[in-house]
């Protein structure tokens, strides 16, 4: 058997076990600061990473780095509260790992979030971006041999955001006042914050936010066929223009993430609540 796949399916037993006969329906990944999300979560079973065969160790600012596995929104649901990057030095499979783990214990919908620099000129800091499309200059998890009990070796990525779930989105959000932008993410490797000519180029190249993640997970999912549903939250504004004196801070985008993270967390649960 692929060493891949032993590691996979190694790693969802050890979290069988731990969750008993629980059957998640939906996978949740938090970005940074995002995890707040994971206080709504009932009924909750706390897996660290780390007690996980096999498994990566979150090191980045704000994951927290656990499996919450419990209910929200009336289903079961398996929350990342923490995500491996592909700066904090693994390679694409260790970072796609715990997506495939979810994806053999069963769950038929991911959302991912994220914190994203706002690199359209109309966003501002606070403001949610549901996702519509990305541009991927990270490296595709998919390079190497296909592991073909999960996809095709060519899986198509022409709507890698579900539509309907992007409809079902925006009426809820309609529905409980919380203004929404749609827009492309565009990943980058990171982990240096990009130039202002970078968020030039990134701007004329049609991307609307910017970030280090995401792009890989949304990847392994529609290669299982899963739909995904994907929100940024703009956590700073990724212009060319800036003051003489202005820095990019890691602390300041956590802390920017935190003061919107509730009002996703309602979002998302209203939204798995109505899948």
């Amino acid at each position: 058997m692929d060493l891949r796949l032993e590691k996979i399916y190694a790693a969802a037993e050890a979290v069988k076990e731990r969750i008993g006969d629980r059957k998640p329906a939906v996978g949740i990944i938090l970005g940074s600061g995002l995890n707040s999300l994971a206080d709504r979560i009932s009924d909750k079973i706390e897996i660290p990473y780390r007690e996980i065969p096999g498994f990566p160790v979150s090191t980045a600012l704000g994951h927290k780095g656990n499996y919450i596995v419990g209910t929200l929104g009336g289903k079961c649901v398996i929350a990342m509260q923490g995500r491996i990057h592909c700066y904090e030095g693994y390679p694409m499979d260790q970072v796609t790992l715990p997506v495939r783990v979810m994806i053999v214990l069963g769950i038929g919908t991911l959302f991912v979030s994220n914190a994203a620099g706002g690199v359209n000129y109309d966003y501002r800091i606070g403001d949610l971006v549901i996702l519509r499309d990305h541009i991927n200059l990270l490296p595709n998890p998919l390079i190497g041999p296909n592991l073909d009990e999960f996809g095709p070796r060519f899986p198509d990525m022409t709507r890698p955001y579900d539509p309907k779930i992007i409809a079902l989105a925006k009426k809820v959000a309609l529905e409980l006042g919380i203004p929404v932008k749609t827009g492309v993410y565009l990943g980058s490797t990171g982990p240096s914050y990009e130039t202002p000519a970078e968020y030039k180029f990134f701007r004329k190249a049609g991307a609307d936010c910017v970030g280090m993640s995401t792009i890989p997970e949304v990847i392994v999912a529609r290669h299982a066929s899963i739909p995904v549903f994907g929100m940024s939250v703009i956590t700073n504004e990724a212009h060319d223009n800036y003051p003489e004196d202005y820095v990019n801070d890691g602390a300041d985008v956590v802390y920017a993430a935190d003061a919107i993270a509730n009002t996703m967390t309602t979002l998302f649960e209203r939204i798995i609540q109505e899948l």
